[in-house]
């Protein structure tokens, strides 16, 4: 079937499969990294069936092209003739690219997909495996952590684990605002990236990586950009308050009988006071410079219909007690749910991994926050080259390896 981008898009955004990788918007943020995408689709009787956005991008130094479907066909893979259907569609659109591979990576759930991965491999794919929801051998993560924001504040709140459910209420009364930046706001954003990625050690991306997303994504509402920021007097009123409740706690404590008890409790009271104290002090700084507020943190949030997706995010190294990051992730599952979203997906993990494990942090992060385990089903790899195929996905990554294992025995 020939159809357009918003008949496509809204096949996407109304299916059980759909994910944001498959917009038509997306494809033209990918469009300056070097990818072009064409579309398929296929239907019966006049209705839609299923559709795939096929992404293109040349095999450096060679004339060649890998074809990736992101996320797979958006099709109900129990329906046989519609994915025969768009794989034939498919190999024909890949080959006349010149493409040497097709690679699609359902978002399809283990626990639901039946035979799925019998019923490709027998219209010729190759199945990657159940490797780790982090491995390299995946463009896509194959798990990732997603949480249910269909249910109301209270409900979503309690199903955070304890300590992170006080946090985010101690962020909602510390004085950070969340609001809805804009364009403009984008190169605060990407300064906060790159803060981020110097504390915890990964690259970061230009401004325009970010624009590309923005301008692609936000004009139909598909992509966000929240900010956080310390508002001095707001701060400075509750911690004012804090202190005054603390002077009547210490009051009511010299009225006790027993005054051993009451020592104690006093000594931990003042030692609270002293950090308020502190806190005050940094904050009538932060108010001669920056009267009207400083931005802490802030988030990429996008949208593909009831799901949505936390794409990027970033902190100062600032203010950090002042718990920014809770306050934003709490906000902007409100908002999801405001716009008709009604998960939140925090994006890649390893499934429990060992505290030693370098994804042992990042899967931390992300488990308190009511989340759910969602694996996938994996990668498929459907050949259409299979000396190129062998060269780039079997030689060349064993010669990145050798490298790797020389210059570190060089070291």
């Amino acid at each position: 079937m020939n159809i357009s981008n918003e008949v496509h898009d809204h096949f996407v955004k109304t299916h059980d499969n759909g994910d944001l990788l498959q917009l038509t918007d997306w494809a033209a943020s990918k469009s300056r990294s070097g990818w072009y995408a064409r579309r398929i689709a296929v239907g019966r009787d006049g209705e839609i069936v299923g559709v795939g956005q096929l992404l293109f991008k040349k095999v450096p130094k060679l004339p060649y092209k890998l074809c990736y479907i992101s996320r797979g066909f958006i099709v109900d893979y129990k329906d046989k003739e519609a994915v025969e259907a768009l794989v034939k569609d498919a190999i024909k659109v890949a080959k006349s690219e010149k493409a040497y591979v097709i690679k699609i990576d359902p978002d399809v759930e283990v626990e639901s997909m039946g035979n799925m991965v019998q019923q490709l491999e027998a219209l010729g794919f190759i199945h990657r495996g159940f490797g780790d929801g982090l491995s390299s051998d995946y463009i896509q993560p194959r798990m990732t952590m997603v949480t249910d924001i269909s249910v109301d504040d209270e409900t979503l709140l309690k199903s955070f684990e304890r300590n992170n459910r006080s946090k985010v209420k101690r962020s909602l009364k510390m004085g950070t605002e969340c609001i809805k930046g804009d364009r403009t706001d984008l190169g605060t954003f990407a300064e906060l990236m790159k803060e981020t990625g110097a504390r915890d050690g990964f690259l970061t991306r230009d401004v325009s990586y970010f624009e590309n997303i923005y301008d692609a994504l936000n004009p139909n509402g598909d992509a966000e950009l929240f900010l956080v920021k310390l508002v001095p007097d707001k701060g400075l009123r509750n911690l004012n308050q804090e202190l005054t409740d603390i002077e009547v706690q210490k009051e009511k404590l010299t009225q006790k009988k027993d005054q051993k008890k009451a020592q104690n409790q006093l000594n931990d009271l003042n030692i609270k006071q002293e950090k308020i104290q502190k806190q005050i002090a940094a904050l009538e700084t932060l108010k001669q410079t920056h009267p009207e507020g400083k931005v802490l943190s802030g988030a990429l949030l996008t949208f593909a219909g009831k799901k949505s997706y936390y794409l990027y995010g970033a902190s100062s190294n600032e203010f950090r007690d002042y718990l920014p990051n809770h306050n934003m992730q709490f906000s902007m599952m409100q908002y999801a749910r405001s716009v008709g979203a009604t998960s939140y997906d925090f994006g890649g993990t390893s499934k429990e991994p060992d505290k030693d494990s370098e994804y042992f942090g990042l899967w931390q992060f992300k488990k308190v926050w009511g989340t759910r385990l969602s694996e996938k089903v994996g990668e498929f790899d459907y050949v259409l080259n299979q000396p190129i195929y062998h060269l780039i996905e079997v030689v060349k990554p064993k010669m990145t390896d050798l490298k790797k294992k020389i210059k570190i025995r060089t070291k």
